[in-house]
């Protein structure tokens, strides 16, 4: 299974995707968790402390690597030259990676953008990486997203098997969804659902499945006090528990019920 969820700030995709990837290492699946966001977070929703995650090296800020493996003789102010379009990643994911509570986590990092339409050896790296993650890894791999779709190419976008826009119940979550479908039609994603985050009542649900079609929405998440204590405490939500850990477990339920339509009905 290859995930990759997106969303505005502060809908709480990160938490979605903490909480999948260890749902999914809880019943003893190989998990590796991508933080594929500059605002990065997702280390520690997956339980990392600041001291686990001080020994991580961003993909991005790896100069020597990039340089070698680009073929350029450093990786930073190189825009112009020459270098490979396609260099060597597989040993990557193992090399750079955490492992904890069952699930590898690897940090991509920020590309430093030179103007628009920036083609860099960082970003040609972290491409390449997550192509190489979707296509020819066996893990379940689950990808957090910036809002864009930046690093997502077409046959790498073509390969995912399921697309999750995290919104919350307010028209900005919406208009969001609707500026992502395009985008992701280009790159020519078609399995695109919807994950509706924060709900506190009948109200927010009734606005979420008025606006949103029964085959998009792939599943309700209610706002969890847990959830906010484990951001005070720095732990994860998945070890905190509350009713978010079932609605996650619900909406994963579904997605592979989608993938495998075969199996069972919905």
């Amino acid at each position: 299974m290859k995930i990759a969820l997106t969303g505005k700030g502060g809908v709480g995709k990160t938490t979605v995707a903490a909480l999948l990837c260890r749902l999914y290492a809880a019943e003893g699946k190989k998990v590796l968790a991508v933080d594929a966001d500059p605002d990065a977070n997702l280390g520690s929703a997956l339980g990392f402390n600041p001291e686990e995650m001080a020994k991580i090296t961003p993909i991005s800020k790896l100069d020597e690597l990039i340089a070698e493996r680009t073929g350029t003789e450093n990786s930073t102010g190189s825009l112009g030259k020459f270098f490979k379009l396609n260099p060597r990643v597989d040993d990557i994911p193992d090399r750079f990676s955490l492992e904890k509570n069952g699930v590898k986590f690897l940090y991509m990092g920020n590309v430093e953008k030179g103007g628009g339409g920036c083609v860099c050896p960082e970003s040609v790296m972290i491409k390449q990486l997550i192509s190489h993650l979707v296509i020819a890894r066996d893990e379940v791999v689950i990808m957090d997203m910036e809002a864009g779709l930046e690093h997502l190419g077409r046959g790498t976008a073509g390969m995912m098997d399921r697309f999750i826009v995290v919104i919350e119940p307010g028209e900005r979550s919406i208009q969001t969804l609707e500026k992502l479908k395009p985008l992701a039609a280009e790159l020519g994603i078609k399995k695109v659902s919807v994950a509706a985050n924060k709900l506190r009542g009948k109200e927010d649900e009734d606005f979420i499945k008025n606006r949103i079609s029964g085959e998009e929405l792939l599943g309700l998440i209610h706002y969890s006090e847990e959830c906010a204590l484990a951001d005070r405490k720095g732990i994860s939500p998945f070890d905190a528990g509350g009713i978010v850990i079932e609605d996650i477990r619900k909406i994963k339920e579904r997605l592979e019920l989608k993938e495998n339509p075969s199996e069972t009905s919905f």
